[in-house]
């Protein structure tokens, strides 16, 4: 990864069909594919949490592909908040 002057780190919440549908798993195969870290877990009201880590360019591809979601997922709405820690991780994983 990057200087870490250069990454960014953004807690997203994906909202839809988007439980029951692979996606956390096609989530974990993209953020590998482009480099990115951090996590992705369901919560209880049916929607998905993810903290993605990464340049902005790793980000920005995170986010316009949680947009969409894998074949099966209808994404009706996706929230995204930049967090400021300290906290480096060290590959993406479903929690």
């Amino acid at each position: 990864m990057a200087s870490d002057s250069h990454i960014e780190t953004v807690l997203v919440q994906i909202r839809g069909k988007v439980q029951g549908v692979g996606f956390r798993l096609s989530t974990v195969r993209r953020a590998h594919m482009v480099g990115a870290t951090g996590w992705v877990q369901n919560l209880e009201d049916g929607s998905v949490e993810a903290m993605v880590q990464g340049t902005p360019e790793q980000v920005d591809a995170m986010l316009e592909w949680l947009g969409r979601g894998p074949p099966n997922a209808i994404v009706r709405g996706i929230d995204s908040e930049r967090q400021f820690i300290d906290k480096r991780f060290g590959s993406f994983q479903q929690l």
